[in-house]
């Protein structure tokens, strides 16, 4: 198998154990990003949708459906008046804590059989890919 097959497969696998996951905590896939990505900073919404990778209005749809279930709410942004940071509640911010937890032990077993220098060899090269292509953090280490 190529890189490229490696790649996309391994990004399919990895998105259905996080859908899994996400299910599982009553989540759909896409908040339990929202959360993951919270779970380190407050973000303007402008911010969050770039690092998310959403539209305008998909991000709206997806932080008014959090906010409606008490995991997120918006605050004034104290660098802008004009604007709004999207900030965990505390509801929020237990559910991340154990969704990210749960879901890192899920994916961390992908890899079971593999000895520990060929999955920290793995760590390498993936983190290598990573950080080459800026990709935001989504899911912290």
């Amino acid at each position: 198998m190529g890189v490229a097959a490696a790649l996309v497969r391994s990004s399919f696998l990895v998105n259905a154990v996080y859908a899994e996951s996400a299910r599982e905590f009553g989540l759909t896939a896409q908040q339990g990003q929202l959360l993951c990505v919270l779970m380190g900073q407050a973000y303007g919404m402008s911010e969050l949708g770039a690092v998310l990778g959403l539209a305008k209005s998909s991000l709206t749809g997806l932080v008014d459906r959090s906010a409606q279930h008490g995991l997120v709410r918006r605050e004034p942004d104290p660098r802008d008046g004009r604007a709004v940071q999207v900030v965990l509640t505390a509801k929020g911010d237990t559910l991340a804590e154990e969704f990210y937890a749960a879901t890192c032990r899920r994916i961390d077993e992908l890899p079971a059989g593999f000895a520990d220098t060929d999955r920290a060899k793995l760590a390498e090269l993936l983190s290598r890919v990573v950080r080459d292509n800026k990709v935001p953090v989504v899911f912290g280490d």
